[in-house]
Parts: structure tokens; C-alpha cells; sequence
């Protein structure tokens, strides 16, 4: 059994809204909490949660510093485990795990099977070869003239294979336009994801997953993403915990499949065509929805600690349903762009059995920085996904 009060955690994303919960989580175990933040104003740095914060204002926009620096911190310094909430710091970590796994233990998987996941085109290629539902999507793609020669249905999507929050999402109508996309100098065809569009009508989902060491799968909670923004197509900015035992099985059977181990977070859309979710992407990381768990009944937290030092990992089978979380910084903006607003289910005004993801009566200050951080972001993010 594992003495959690002798375990020195560094959360290595102070920035990101997953470091609030897990740090109080890792706190409420005993465990010691170190954090590491590029700004004063990071939720990592101003968190009550964090026994000691480190402040690297370079590593924010340098990957490169941000790996020198941390090592330069797990020589001088003694952690037991560091875990990363962030897609572009888990593939450094993932990338650089050999080299740090000198002085800790990394909460990351190797390379090979990190872009397993994190490319999109290779989830969408094993979901198809293994019957897991997911948009149809032209595979082995390397000239204009096999996108036209495929059996290409109108609207398509266009995607990075490596991106995050709908970050260089399109939608495209019809084959000139497609064409003219990929006819732009500097479009690397191979680098894109080309699958057909599901109508963003209906319901999309969220599950959070985890899988012990052997591959059985010890998590699998199934959230609806009930509002998002950008309203054609981002992140969730609502979700409810549900029950679908379909989700479940197929993201289960997804993981197992690659032989995944430890935290994933894997995206769906309810095509309203057939009423099936299909699987749009795996994020190999905590779900930035992992407060949410927190609330249902299940400690991601404990089974991280568990799968890094060796212990039997506990199932969290059962967890509550109608758990609520909503981001109202997100929400506030769906809310003024969509045409929706009056006729959303949970209602925007209900506050039952709701949280915030930021939020939190014992931990207020976050809040404040987040919100001064989220004006500051607000314009740049936007123009990322410009179509």
C-alpha cells in the first residue's frame, strides 16, 4: 500500500484549469504539491493547493526550454511523479521521457504509443479496421487527385492531424472549394485529417478514461457536451455526467485495442443521422473536464499514484449521473453567439447540481487570475480558428 504522504508531486501545467482539482486531489491524499507556472497569474501559482510553485516565464512559448528547465529542477530537486495536463507538454514529456525518468517517474506513455493517439488520422484508421464507430475518413491520402478520385460526400471536414481544441478545423462545401484548400503552397496533404462532416445538431460526449497496466480498463465515465463554443465546432463550455453504456464499449474497446495505459480523454459526436456517437479524436492526457469526476465519485488522482508506483489500480465503475460542470467564462460566450440560448438542455439559468470548473468556495483566487488571463487570450485563440 502506498504512504502517500512520503510522494512529492509536480504538476507541470500551472496554467491549465486541470491543475486546480488535481491538486487538491493529490493534496486530500497526502501527497506534497509543487506546481509548475509561467506567470503569476497561473491557476497553478495562486492555488492554495500547492505547497511550493515554480515560475519559469520562458517555458510558456519554448518546449525546448521548458524540458532544460524541468530537468534542471528534477536534478535539484527531489519529485516522485510528474504529470502533465496539456497536449503539447505531454509529447515533450512523451518524447523526452527516457531522459527524465533518470531523476522521476514521468505519468506518460512512450512515443510510439503516445501518437498512436494523438494523431487523429491513426485513431480514425484503427477505429474503422476495428468496427468503433467514427466519421469516414479518407486514409494513405497524398495528392489532390486521390482526394478527388475518393468518394468524397459534401460537406468534408479538414483537419490537422496533431491539434487541439479545434484548432485548424474547416468545413468545406463542395470539391472547388476543397481543391483550392489544399492547392495553397504551403498545405502539407498528408499532414490533414479529410472525413466527412457530421452534422453538429445533436448531443456530443466526453469520455474519461483510464486503463491500468495489463490494459483493463478501470474508468470509463461518459460526459455530454452540451454546449460548446465556437458554437460550429470547439470546446465544451457545458457537460453532464450520463449514462451510456455504448460509449463506454466503444472507448473501451478503442483503448484496448492500442493498448493504452493510464489517462485518456477520448471526444465523440452523436451523428443525428443514425443516432450513433462516433469517435472524433483521443486525448492522451487528464481531460481538462476532470473536475467533474471529482464531483461523480471517481479519484483519477489515487489511480495515477496507483499505476505509477506499482499498486493495484482501483476500479471506479459507478459514478453519479447529472453531475454537472459548465465553464461560465465559455459559456458566457455561447450564450451571447448562439441561437440557441433560450432552449438549451440543462437550461443556461439552471444551477442544479451544477460546479464550475474554475470556481471553488476553498480556492476563490483562481478565478480572478483566470478571468484576467482569459480576456488577455480571448482575440489570439479566436484567430487560431478562424475559418
Amino acid at each position: 500500500m502506498i504512504d502517500y504522504s512520503k510522494i512529492r508531486v509536480l504538476l507541470a501545467d500551472g496554467g491549465d484549469r486541470q491543475t486546480l482539482p488535481m491538486a487538491k486531489a493529490f493534496k486530500k491524499l497526502g501527497c506534497s504539491v509543487t506546481t509548475f507556472n509561467c506567470s503569476k497569474l497561473d491557476n497553478g501559482y495562486v492555488t492554495r493547493y500547492a505547497d511550493h510553485k515554480i515560475l519559469e516565464k520562458r517555458a510558456k512559448d519554448d518546449l525546448d526550454f521548458f524540458i532544460t528547465v524541468l530537468e534542471k529542477h528534477l536534478k535539484s530537486e527531489k519529485f516522485d511523479l510528474v504529470i502533465t495536463t496539456s497536449d503539447l507538454t505531454a509529447e515533450a514529456l512523451s518524447l523526452n521521457k527516457k531522459r527524465l525518468e533518470q531523476y522521476t517517474k514521468v505519468a506518460v506513455v512512450e512515443p510510439d504509443l503516445f501518437y498512436i493517439a494523438y494523431d487523429k488520422l491513426n485513431t480514425m484508421r484503427i477505429c474503422m479496421e476495428n468496427g468503433i464507430p467514427c466519421p469516414k475518413t479518407l486514409v494513405d491520402i497524398k495528392t489532390i487527385q486521390d482526394v478527388i478520385s475518393a468518394d468524397l460526400v459534401y460537406p468534408v471536414v479538414i483537419k490537422p492531424r496533431k491539434s487541439y481544441g479545434a484548432i485548424g478545423y474547416k468545413k468545406v462545401d463542395n470539391q472547388d472549394e476543397l481543391v483550392n484548400f489544399l492547392s495553397k503552397p504551403d498545405c502539407d496533404i498528408t499532414s490533414l485529417v479529410i472525413q466527412e462532416y457530421i452534422p453538429q445538431t445533436d448531443v456530443q460526449y466526453d469520455a474519461i478514461m483510464f486503463a491500468d497496466n495489463e490494459y483493463n480498463i478501470k474508468t470509463s465515465m461518459v460526459l455530454s457536451k452540451n454546449r460548446w463554443y465556437p458554437v460550429d465546432g470547439g470546446a465544451s463550455t457545458c457537460n453532464v455526467t450520463a449514462d451510456k453504456p455504448d460509449i463506454a464499449e466503444s472507448c473501451s474497446k478503442l483503448l484496448t485495442t492500442i493498448g493504452w495505459r493510464g489517462c485518456a480523454d477520448i471526444d465523440l459526436i452523436q451523428d443525428p443521422r443514425d443516432g450513433i456517437a462516433k469517435v472524433i479524436e483521443i486525448n492522451p492526457r487528464i481531460s481538462a473536464n476532470i473536475k467533474i469526476s471529482f464531483y461523480a465519485g471517481v479519484n483519477m488522482a489515487q489511480q495515477i499514484l496507483e499505476l505509477s508506483f506499482g499498486d493495484t489500480v482501483t476500479p471506479f465503475v459507478e459514478y453519479k449521473k447529472d453531475v454537472r460542470m459548465r465553464c461560465i467564462h465559455t459559456d458566457l460566450l455561447w450564450f451571447l453567439k448562439s441561437k440557441n440560448r433560450f432552449c438549451s438542455q440543462p437550461s443556461w439559468f439552471s444551477f442544479r447540481h451544477t460546479h464550475d470548473q474554475i470556481f471553488s468556495i476553498t480556492d476563490p483566487l483562481p478565478f480572478f487570475t483566470f478571468t484576467i488571463q482569459v480576456i488577455g487570450k480571448f482575440r489570439r485563440e479566436i484567430a487560431k480558428r478562424a475559418h
